[in-house]
């Protein structure tokens, strides 16, 4: 599904990746963890295809070049506007993305997604009016609009209140359940880890171990001081 070689970035002096080589199986979901600055923020960004690498290379659906259509992503920055509603949001959203071809699962209407995501009573209220959760929210509903085979979260739990965080629960679920391939970028290792198949830890911008994300949460504890 998703294979990066030797990938590396680098921001003028500072390598913000060295190295990394992953491999994500299909249907499978990944945790990424690591201090600040370890890499995660940047490793999504390019493996979304939303940054080009400053060395090696990425394959995704066995080619070199992305499909576009075909990934989603979940960064720090909403991208929405303020002077929109969630609903002309989803509306726009939905008049702009391909039609849905022969076979293919059909796409949740706008009114459903909102919700999916519990903002229903707030549809039409413009977004310069929602709080940072229900901003979080709504970039949930975009995301899952677009219907994609690989979903790439960037700290999914940030801003978000604890019925917001059963949500990403809820999602992380129910992505897993439809078979499409999840990369999640977080802090929250041990909540994250009960929704993840695998686990990678960066650290300083490479890869320092792989393996099950149900043994990533005692490589915290281990690392914490004391």
């Amino acid at each position: 599904m998703l294979t990066a070689r030797d990938l590396c970035k680098r921001h003028g002096a500072f390598w913000a990746l060295r190295s990394v080589t992953i491999d994500i199986v299909g249907g499978t979901t990944t945790m990424l963890f690591g201090d600040n600055g370890a890499g995660k923020t940047t490793l999504v960004r390019l493996l979304a295809s939303a940054a080009s690498p400053t060395g090696g290379s990425i394959s995704w659906f066995g080619s070199a070049e992305p499909a576009r259509a075909r990934i989603a992503m979940l960064s720090h920055a909403d991208g929405h506007y303020d002077d929109l509603s969630a609903m002309e949001h989803l509306n726009m959203a939905e008049s702009l993305l391909p039609r849905v071809g022969p076979g293919a699962p059909p796409r949740r209407s706008p009114a459903q997604l909102l919700e999916d995501v519990g903002l229903s009573a707030r549809s039409g209220s413009l977004v310069r009016t929602y709080s940072a959760g229900m901003r979080k929210r709504l970039a949930f509903a975009r995301l899952l609009q677009k219907n994609a085979d690989l979903i790439l979260l960037d700290e999914p739990y940030s801003a978000l209140d604890p019925n917001g965080a059963l949500l990403v629960d809820r999602l992380l679920g129910e992505l897993h359940s439809l078979g499409r391939t999840v990369i999640v970028s977080t802090h929250q290792v041990e909540r994250t880890a009960k929704h993840a198949d695998n686990a990678i830890h960066l650290s300083g911008g490479r890869v320092i171990w792989t393996g099950l994300a149900s043994d990533a949460p005692a490589r915290v504890v281990a690392a914490e001081p004391g």
